[in-house]
């Protein structure tokens, strides 16, 4: 498996750059090279998770040993959490990527669509396999600079207005983050996540760990777009092409917010309850807030963005949570379940947010409109789009049988188990709050009858289009089955293990 590793970053990078090239000359090669790098990657991402011999391994960048116990080389880790975001990121990409090809003439410039797509793609999964901080922080870049030129992607003025807006907060977040890691540096005179991790024990200057803890959740909050840091998400997330509006939503604030919290604070940091219980009350005011904004929205993206902004409050506020028990040295048990709620709600939640924003794109490529009060009656000259939208619909809602009622199950019962009585009861409630406005998005979406409506002029969207929803659609269904031990264990405990036990990562790279 080490050697494949590196190909998860070196192919997305070696197409962006064939691309622009040879797209030129050879028609359709942009998007068949793209797509066929996302499904070898999406295959392999599945295959590793799913080995249940694979344990934990490493890449050594041009195989430089550590010397004298100190790591020089830059490392490439998977581990069972790296495994499952690769996984997310390709599958995301190919069935964005193959939603794209029909989705993209009404656009010009395909060859920089999908160059630009590569390179958010390789610097995702560069971001989840490096165990360097400098290098999370280069990759990280390259993803979020090819994501705000897809948000400008249309160039008319709503989409370079979000994108401008998307750059200015982006830029301080970086410059957060940047400023986070010279500090990190300063003390510990390494970037290496294993190596700090092993110094920074033996630091008990907690002014230091506060305030760097603190640049780097107001870095990573914005890039993860938390309340109170989310003004760009909205404006990006509705701009932008519907398949990136999958990939922002789906898969870019977890890769470069979620995972990077997760990631740093565990594994580099020693776990104080204040600083658990400031990620805790962030997840649960995105959660509340975000549910409450969305319920009076119109326009179908933004209620779809300021939806991804309460179902990412549910992750963090399981992973919160988790943090807090284990902070206080309580019920080992526990945390692992409102963890494992976390990541398990953080998967469903590229699922169904992704195919709720393909839905959007559907409707918008056929009724060149995202207004609600525009739409009507879509269900019977649109039956894929409605069928999907309904399966994404109840499952971000938290129905069963569909994968969100499982990890919002999950998320209540670790806070109940952990008494965190308030916790679970908002998470209740906003998930009653999210039925109403996905209920009312399905009526006037799907059944009202609207002046505005011509249904002669009204068809189902090509296949292409078809097919990534109807794949996301299954997978509502499919990964319900992760509540059940085998798959369970299979998939979900070797990423729960990975976050909890911290040494086996560190041993990995120092070999201590």
């Amino acid at each position: 498996m080490e050697s494949f590793i590196p190909l998860f970053v070196i192919l997305p990078l070696a197409a962006a750059f064939l691309i622009p090239i040879v797209g030129k000359f050879v028609s359709g090669f942009q998007m068949t090279l793209s797509n066929l790098v996302f499904l070898f990657l999406a295959a392999a991402g599945v295959w590793f998770l799913f080995d249940s011999n694979t344990e934990a391994v490493s890449y050594t960048v041009g195989g430089w040993e550590p010397v004298n116990g100190i790591p020089i080389a830059i490392y490439l880790v998977a581990d069972g959490l790296s495994l499952i975001m690769l996984a997310i990121i390709n599958t995301m990409a190919f069935l964005s990527g193959f939603y794209a090809i029909s989705y993209l003439k009404q656009y010009t410039a395909p060859d920089n669509f999908y160059a630009l797509l590569c390179l958010m793609v390789a610097g995702m999964n560069g971001v989840v396999l490096t165990g360097d901080l400098f290098n999370l922080y280069v990759f990280l870049e390259i993803a979020v600079i090819a994501s705000y030129a897809l948000v400008a992607f249309g160039t008319g003025k709503e989409e370079l207005e979000a994108s401008f807006k998307y750059q200015v907060l982006g830029g301080i977040a970086s410059l957060l983050i940047l400023f986070g890691v010279a500090m990190v540096y300063w003390k510990t005179r390494t970037l290496n996540i294993a190596d700090a991790a092993t110094l920074l024990k033996h630091s008990h200057d907690r002014t230091f760990h506060l305030f760097v803890q603190l640049l780097f959740i107001t870095g990573f909050g914005l890039k993860g777009a938390l309340i109170p840091f989310h003004a760009w998400l909205p404006d990006a997330h509705s701009s932008a092409p519907s398949p990136i509006s999958a990939m922002l939503s789906g898969v870019l604030i977890k890769a470069i917010g979620i995972y990077c919290m997760i990631r740093i604070f565990f594994n580099m940091f020693i776990l104080t309850e204040e600083f658990a219980v400031i990620l805790t009350t962030l997840g649960a005011l995105s959660m509340v807030l975000g549910a409450l904004i969305a319920m009076v929205q119109n326009d179908m993206k933004r209620m779809f963005a300021y939806s991804s902004i309460s179902q990412v409050g549910y992750i963090i506020t399981g992973i919160g949570m988790g943090m807090i028990i284990l902070a206080r040295k309580g019920d080992q048990g526990i945390a692992a379940l409102a963890i494992g709620g976390g990541l398990f709600h953080m998967i469903n939640h590229a699922v169904f947010k992704g195919l709720l924003f393909l839905n959007a794109g559907a409707v918008e490529y056929e009724n060149r409109t995202r207004n609600l009060d525009e739409l009507g009656d879509l269900s019977t000259v649109m039956p894929v789009t409605y069928g999907t939208s309904l399966t994404a619909s109840l499952s971000v809602s938290g129905i069963p049988p569909f994968n969100g009622f499982f990890s919002k199950l999950i998320i209540i019962i670790a806070a109940i188990q952990g008494h965190f009585y308030l916790l679970a009861a908002l998470a209740v409630v906003v998930s009653i709050i999210t039925l109403g406005y996905f209920l009312k998005f399905q009526k006037q979406a799907f059944f009202n009858v609207s002046r505005f409506f011509n249904k002669l002029k009204i068809k189902e969207v090509p296949f292409t289009m078809c097919f990534s929803m109807i794949v996301l659609a299954i997978l509502c269904l499919v990964l319900s089955l992760l509540v059940f031990p085998g798959p369970r264990d299979l998939i979900l405990t070797p990423a729960v293990e990975a976050v909890m036990n911290v040494k086996e990562y560190s041993t990995i790279i120092t070999g201590i």
